[in-house]
């Protein structure tokens, strides 16, 4: 049984940072997913100095806080001129720096794990567990599920602005499309998004999650939808392999869950370049 919420847990996440990671493909905002993944240590030590508890659920709220926080001045830095990769680099390195210094300063006697909270243990999930209308489950798949119930709603609330946003954002104003509140719409569920992951496999492995298997699904398909439907199955088969490649050599769970995400992707990448060779030789044999 506990093998089963191990690899459910990481299905979840798989499937949930795949649908979310599809538009910060298609948006060229896939550094955003790493900044975030960094400031929620920020957002973890400013809980504990207003609280002055290590209560889960005060974490929680104080790392969905800084995700969010680190969306909006990101955009607030690039409305003003600055590049965007400039304003992503300014805002993550001083709210991670932030974090570290309030530690060392407000919370030095205090067992605040980071490598935890970077690195992540999925193999604890099935021994923290809550329980809602007399069903008990793991937290982590409280969360999981919850987000992503939350990013499916909110697609089918907005793809099609989504979409029309993604592809001419100009177009989309003149028309009368909420350009900026679909932006951080989208950089809200993707900081919920990353904070219901990290405590399972990590802040810094959710980034592999949020763009690996979007970016996989993105050298096959042939619309959106079809990218969708690809990101979650890649996701989600990276889950389940990695587990158990992870068993098999007894390494890291989360680690190796990364690692195949990026094999993922080089087959795949690979395997469509041979595709493409050879659909140009047949096709250069047909004209001759």
């Amino acid at each position: 049984m506990i093998e089963f919420w191990v690899v459910l847990t990481g299905i979840l996440v798989g499937i949930t940072c795949g649908i979310a990671g599809v538009f910060l493909i298609l948006r060229r905002m896939s550094m955003i997913a790493d900044a975030i993944s960094h400031t929620v240590l920020f957002g973890i030590v400013m809980a504990y100095i207003i609280t002055q508890t290590l209560n889960g659920f005060w974490m929680l709220v104080g790392a969905a806080v800084a995700g969010i926080l680190t969306a909006y001045l990101v955009q607030l830095l690039h409305s003003s001129g600055i590049q965007e990769d400039a304003a992503i680099g300014v805002v993550f390195t001083s709210l991670f720096a932030a974090g570290v210094l309030l530690i060392t300063l407000f919370a030095g006697n205090v067992h605040l794990d980071v490598e935890h909270v970077l690195m992540g243990e999925i193999a604890f999930v099935p021994w923290d567990r809550w329980t809602f209308l007399s069903i008990t489950l793991p937290k982590a798949v409280w969360m999981l599920l919850l987000v992503l119930l939350i990013n499916i709603g909110f697609l089918l609330l907005f793809f099609k602005e989504m979409k029309l946003t993604t592809f001419d954002p100009v177009y989309a104003a003149s028309i009368g499309v909420p350009v900026l509140f679909l932006h951080y719409g989208f950089m809200t569920s993707i900081s919920f998004t990353t904070v219901a992951a990290f405590d399972s496999v990590g802040a810094i492995l959710v980034v592999a999650m949020l763009i690996g298997p979007a970016a996989t699904s993105y050298l096959i398909s042939k619309s959106i939808k079809q990218m969708f439907l690809y990101s979650m199955a890649f996701g989600a088969a990276a889950a389940v392999i990695g587990y158990y490649l992870a068993k098999f050599w007894d390494t890291s769970i989360a680690g190796m869950m990364a690692t195949i995400v990026g094999v993922l992707f080089v087959i795949t990448l690979i395997s469509q370049k041979i595709i493409d060779q050879r659909r140009k030789a047949l096709v250069s044999k047909l004209e001759v």
